[in-house]
């Protein structure tokens, strides 16, 4: 380890207090997506943490979801003016008032509370990996960390935000939540698991019109949406090819208009998880086609696109980040590994760009999208310190 390299891992290591403290804060703050208010008050905190530590901020505005938060600190001496990119996502699943119900809390050296592990441990652990290069220096290239506010619903307003962040850079680190192998304990000596790629994920509504009629005087004259529907499912969930890494799940359902009318409309959601680029158009246009050719006469279907996550496909320059990134945690007694989920990220659409892309970089955690999601706290301060180290690292790597 260089002593810059030593003074910054000190630096965090000063601050853990203070990480849990501001994580207390994020933690007990409504952020579900659809709640811009406190979207952007989870944001204005971020904001105000970055300023107090030298770096610029940039609010992006959004009129309905939340604005993008876009902290910089520059290297004006760097030859390469590309920066490195900590990307993370402030939203969460849970409804308005649920940090009311399930406030932040620490038992048994774990965490808990509405997003503390998907994704706001995370971003503590940026903010403070960039606040400790503005303290203390010994970054050779710019750095900018992107904050933004519906990635739990496709990233309908932050996806042009984040694609043309990707552009300007020269690697992205994505703060979701690391993991660690199923019964066992955190230790210093332990193995952890960030991802390496993920699968693309296309959200869909697919709406059905029938014809009305009185189910028992003139049930000749009806034609069934809910009957046309039903046909479909099957069709859809049969494009499912496990051995492909394909998965399509009809998941939300709704129809009918009373138990003796023959329903005039009806609808379901449709989950598509897909492994590389390619195999997007294919099931997709396989999808429509189920949805919009009538099986029941007299009813008609559209398919629309709700939202989408492009596949984090892993390159050389990707493999080369994450290399980076292990033999930076083998400094300090952790083995890690890289691995391929079917869950969706932010992370597809850097990679999409064509730069290198490391996701899963942040404190360990499980459980997600569920009131008994966790946070290892021992687990804070190494994942920032592997961070700090990955990013200098790579910064020089990526020239």
């Amino acid at each position: 380890m260089t002593p810059e390299e030593a003074k910054i891992t000190a630096w965090l290591a000063d601050h853990k207090e203070a990480m849990v403290a501001l994580l207390r804060e994020m933690v007990d703050t409504d952020s579900g997506s659809y709640d811009k208010a406190g979207v952007d008050r989870a944001g204005q905190m971020l904001a105000r943490f970055h300023e107090g530590n030298g770096l610029s901020v940039e609010i992006i505005p959004d009129l309905r979801f939340g604005d993008a938060v876009k902290a910089r600190l520059p290297n004006p001496t760097a030859n390469d003016q590309r920066p490195v990119l900590l990307l993370g996502h402030r939203d969460t699943v849970f409804p308005q008032g649920e940090p009311s119900r399930r406030p932040f809390t620490i038992k048994d050296g774990r965490a808990y509370g509405p997003g503390v592990a998907d994704m706001k441990a995370g971003l503590v652990i940026e903010a403070f990996v960039a606040a400790a290069f503005a303290q203390c220096g010994g970054l050779s290239a710019p750095l900018t960390m992107l904050t933004t506010s519906d990635e739990e619903i496709g990233s309908p307003s932050s996806r042009p935000v984040i694609e043309a962040a990707a552009r300007e850079s020269r690697c992205v680190f994505n703060a979701e939540p690391s993991r660690l192998p199923s019964g066992t304990e955190f230790a210093r000596d332990q193995r952890q698991s960030v991802t390496s790629g993920r699968k693309g994920g296309v959200f869909m509504r697919a709406e059905f019109i029938g014809k009305p009629a009185h189910s028992g005087a003139n049930y000749e004259k009806g034609a069934s949406a809910i009957v046309d529907l039903g046909h479909k499912i099957p069709k859809l969930q049969g494009l499912t090819d496990l051995a492909r890494g394909i998965t399509v799940n009809v998941g939300l359902i709704g129809c009918g208009q009373t138990v003796n009318t023959i329903a005039p409309s009806a609808w379901c959601e449709i989950d598509l998880r897909y492994v590389t680029a390619d195999q997007r158009g294919e099931l997709v246009a396989a999808i429509r086609a189920i949805v919009e050719t009538p099986v029941v006469e007299g009813t008609s279907a559209a398919l629309s696109i709700k939202g989408e996550f492009l596949p984090l496909e892993g390159t050389p320059e990707s493999r080369k980040l994450f290399e980076t990134y292990r033999d930076a945690s083998a400094g300090f007694g952790i083995a890690t590994i890289a691995e391929f989920t079917g869950g969706c990220a932010d992370s597809g659409f850097t990679a999409a760009q064509g730069t290198p892309t490391l996701c899963s970089v942040g404190p360990i955690g499980g459980m997600a999208h569920t009131p008994e999601e966790f946070l290892e706290v021992e687990s804070i301060v190494p994942a920032a310190q592997i961070l700090a180290l990955a990013v200098m690292r790579a910064a020089k790597l990526m020239e």
